[in-house]
């Protein structure tokens, strides 16, 4: 008799390196205790039906044709199987099942991502013909599940940091290059914001005026590297940029230079706690002075979670909305407390692993 397997996958927050993927620089991010869970089983009739009873809603096709067509944005329950037959697996009986999770969804904490390494994972399992793949597998397929198969934007940090969990490094250029750590970081509190994301607004100020100000410097100095320029060398560029410019420029540089001396404290493995918060906030500075990112009602949620004992806070996400989240090792139902009387929901989360299989336990009668 099979069992039905279930699966999770966290979330994750960005903890340095917001807007700098894109850029060609690395990002330290971490997978946190919300989680999207998949229960399923294999059935006789070859279709997909999952029951989705958090947002009230369900999921069905057939697998009688492939590819699949998409039937809107973002199908990524289609988009998962099409990938992985292009891998190979093959998909004849059908698949049930339900989809719960508790990660604040369009909120910048990657829930999307975590469903869709969930969701191959699953299929992974229950395909006819069955295979083992690792976390980084995961993320790979998930990339192109969501990014490329629909020509969206993005890296793949939500994709490794959800699969691979705990704390992670991710160089993307010039090659994939991860490094991840045993978590010695205490307890967070995530605030949402419950205020939309305006992702495209955001990108178009942050990203493109970012490259366009790269170009700008390489034509004037070919030699220019956004990995190696020295801050002080921002005034030798000044004049060729516009002022939005060579604040993008400098604050650009500033969360370079705060993500090495974080990744420093992950490599030795001694973390300064209360220097930790504090890069998180001077992180944040740059976010919300230079790169726009954060929003008034953002700004007063790190202010009073700062004031109740947080070491530190920032903007979660590409910005414009979505989450928060405050670095509380201490007093954390504090901090959370206070984050909700700003008007945010809170939620105190920790470090936590990557996609795993859940034990399912046979009844007996």
């Amino acid at each position: 008799m099979f069992l039905p397997l279930s699966i999770s996958t966290p979330g994750r927050i960005c903890l340095f390196g917001e807007h700098q993927d894109y850029l060609g620089l690395p990002v330290i991010a971490a997978a946190i205790s919300k989680r999207i869970q998949i229960t399923a089983e294999p059935t006789t009739k070859p279709e997909v039906r999952l029951f989705l009873p958090d947002i009230d809603a369900e999921e069905r096709f057939s697998l009688r044709t492939f590819p699949l067509s998409y039937q809107h944005d973002r199908d990524y329950f289609r988009s998962a199987i099409n990938v992985l037959l292009r891998e190979g697996f093959r998909f004849s009986s059908g698949i049930q099942g339900e989809v719960r999770g508790n990660i604040p969804i369009n909120s910048g904490t990657s829930s999307s991502s975590a469903l869709l390494i969930t969701w191959l994972a699953i299929l992974s399992k229950l395909a006819d013909n069955p295979q083992p793949l690792s976390p980084r597998q995961l993320a790979e397929l998930a990339y192109r599940a969501e990014i490329l198969e629909f020509g969206e934007p993005g890296g793949m940090m939500d994709h490794y940091a959800t699969a691979v969990g705990g704390v992670i490094y991710l160089e993307s250029k010039p090659a994939i290059h991860l490094e991840s750590f045993q978590s010695q970081l205490g307890t967070f509190v995530l605030g949402d914001s419950r205020q939309p994301k305006d992702t495209i607004g955001v990108l178009r100020h942050v990203k493109f005026g970012m490259l366009g100000a790269m170009e700008k410097i390489r034509q004037y100095d070919p030699g220019f590297s956004l990995d190696s320029c020295p801050q002080e060398k921002v005034d030798e560029y000044r004049h060729l940029l516009t002022p939005d410019e060579t604040v993008l420029l400098k604050g650009n540089l500033s969360d370079r230079d705060v993500l090495q001396e974080a990744l420093t404290m992950f490599k030795t493995g001694i973390i300064d706690h209360q220097r930790l918060g504090a890069l998180l906030t001077i992180h944040q500075t740059s976010l919300r002075e230079a790169k726009r990112v954060s929003t008034p009602k953002i700004d007063r949620m790190i202010e009073e979670a700062l004031k109740a004992g947080a070491y530190g806070g920032k903007i979660n996400g590409s910005g414009g909305g979505g989450c928060m989240f405050a670095y509380a090792p201490e007093n954390p139902e504090a901090v959370a407390e206070a984050i909700e009387r700003a008007g945010g929901k809170a939620y105190i989360i920790q470090v936590d692993q990557g996609v795993s299989v859940q034990p399912q336990v046979q009844s007996v009668e």
